[in-house]
């Protein structure tokens, strides 16, 4: 199974959505679900130091194989460098390989792939990896391309080569309680009952959450101390309080966005790229579900993700329009159709269908939470860092620059534009706080969070170093009181 995911994604799947689906499919029990789970991250976080031991190892060059035979052969060697005795590590892959349904030639691969293995292990434990602090040598050790070595290096300094190594490590699991629903006490408890036994510490002498069932550990967040991260809890999808909406999933980072922004009860919040909707459902329940959260994203698909996720947590005040955020079909207050009965999130749709005027267009608080290079999260998106281009960082950061422009179109006179990003390049962070400078001279920059976030520019900046979580930039910028906001400088 882990070979036909790898597949999957090699063909243009993501991890985080091929993976789940295949697994509730399979039948395994929880502990194989797990070794696949580790198979497929880690065979595509380590991706890069495998690729240079085949290449020492075998004749024929990767990008010639049939995709299985590549996948099954990087499977191979991932569970070589992690331990795996070899003659289980050839065992299993060769045997996946023997198996396959079609092409033929895949299963006319095992014999070589039998031999690539072997030599493989020959080359372990005492690894050959190139030495020394030449960027090409950092990029097979950290197993990533040279490009954003030398680009986070550029960036990061000192820091570059700790951030990259945190890439290779697997995600804390992360739940945010619902505060309609439960407590950070009550969620621990009920967790750690999932064990045939529980201990539960309640709040330690540090004011932590922190719990344990037979399997299940649980404890409170570092940056975030009313989140959980829990371990042994198997399929979250599946978890009784993720789909009854007492949890969601959600990095300590991103609920420390939401936290910032600041949203209250009876305030109207826009989120123009909300999608798969974690922080406009975080301000939702911070509001206390009082008010109007409208969650915006442009694919349909994305956005009914945010629908279902305010629908599990018994949202009322999200409403979820598919639709461009440089072009959002908008009416005034008066507007706010009522959610559906039941606590139901409103469906799909525009939000009216006669033109808004100025300031009923305008929101209290806006959060463009930026497409972006994603840099800051590769450790939970193992594959981007294998398909991003160089060129990719300044096209999207002028989609950036186009978005944060919509957004400070949108909110009104003293609300909170908030821009963030889950990456740490440079284009991406302090050169779009640069050019909103001098965009927007009238918008003032608003402190954001302390230590262990960094002041970077205007704005801040979290390393995935610093608390264990996703990588994240910040900016929080206030509009000016009078009635009109000026114009951008073009």
């Amino acid at each position: 199974m882990a070979v036909e995911a790898l597949t999957l994604v090699e063909a243009g799947g993501y991890s985080n959505l091929v993976l789940p689906g295949l697994l509730r499919t399979s039948g395994l029990d929880q502990r194989d679900r797990a070794l696949v789970t580790d198979l497929v991250y880690g065979t595509l976080r380590q991706q890069g130091r495998a690729d240079h031991l085949l290449a020492r190892a075998s004749h024929r060059p990767l990008p010639e194989l049939d995709p299985p035979v590549r996948a099954a052969l990087r499977v191979g060697t991932y569970q070589l460098l992690s331990g795996v005795a070899p003659h289980a590590a050839v065992g299993a892959t060769v045997g996946a390989l023997a198996g396959w349904s079609s092409p033929a030639s895949v299963r006319r691969a095992a014999p070589y792939a039998n031999a690539v293995l072997r030599r493989v292990a020959e080359l372990g434990p005492d690894w050959p990896w190139p030495a020394g602090d030449d960027p090409g040598a950092v990029a097979v050790r950290t197993s990533h391309p040279r490009w954003i070595v030398e680009l986070l290096r550029r960036d990061l300094g000192d820091d570059a080569e700790a951030v990259l190594a945190s890439a290779n490590e697997p995600p804390a699991v992360t739940l945010r309680p619902n505060p309609l629903r439960t407590t950070p006490e009550a969620l621990a408890a009920e967790l750690a009952g999932s064990g045939r036994s529980t201990r539960s510490d309640g709040l330690t002498e540090a004011g932590r959450v922190r719990a344990s069932g037979d399997g299940v550990q649980v404890e409170a967040g570092r940056l975030v101390p009313s989140a959980l991260l829990v371990r042994g809890v198997g399929d979250l999808a599946r978890l009784p309080a993720v789909a009854e909406g007492r949890a969601t999933p959600q990095d300590q980072a991103s609920q420390a966005v939401a936290a910032a922004i600041g949203a209250r009860p009876g305030e109207r919040i826009l989120d123009l790229a909300a999608a798969p909707g974690g922080k406009a459902t975080a301000m939702a329940e911070g509001m206390g579900d009082e008010g109007l959260v409208v969650a915006a994203d442009l694919r349909p698909r994305r956005a009914a993700r945010v629908r279902d996720a305010a629908v599990r947590l018994g949202l009322r005040s999200v409403q979820v329009i598919a639709a461009d955020g440089l072009d959002l079909p908008l009416r005034g207050p008066d507007a706010r159709t009522a959610p559906e009965a039941g606590g139901r999130a409103a469906p799909i749709g525009e939000l009216g269908a006669r033109p808004a005027d100025e300031a009923a267009g305008r929101f209290d608080r806006v959060l463009l939470d930026a497409p972006c290079s994603g840099l800051g999260v590769l450790r939970r998106r193992p594959e981007a860092r294998w398909r991003l281009d160089p060129s990719d960082i300044e096209r999207v950061a002028a989609l950036q620059r186009e978005l944060l422009a919509a957004a400070v179109a949108r909110v009104q006179p003293g609300g909170l534009v908030a821009y963030c990003v889950c990456t740490l390049t440079r284009e991406e962070t302090l050169d779009i706080d640069t050019w909103a400078a001098g965009a927007f001279p009238a918008l003032t920059a608003v402190t954001g969070p302390g230590a262990p976030w960094r002041p970077h520019g205007r704005g801040a900046l979290l390393l995935p170093t610093a608390a264990g979580t996703d990588g994240m930039f910040l900016l929080l910028l206030r509009a000016p009181a009078p009635d009109q906001l000026p114009e951008p400088v073009r």
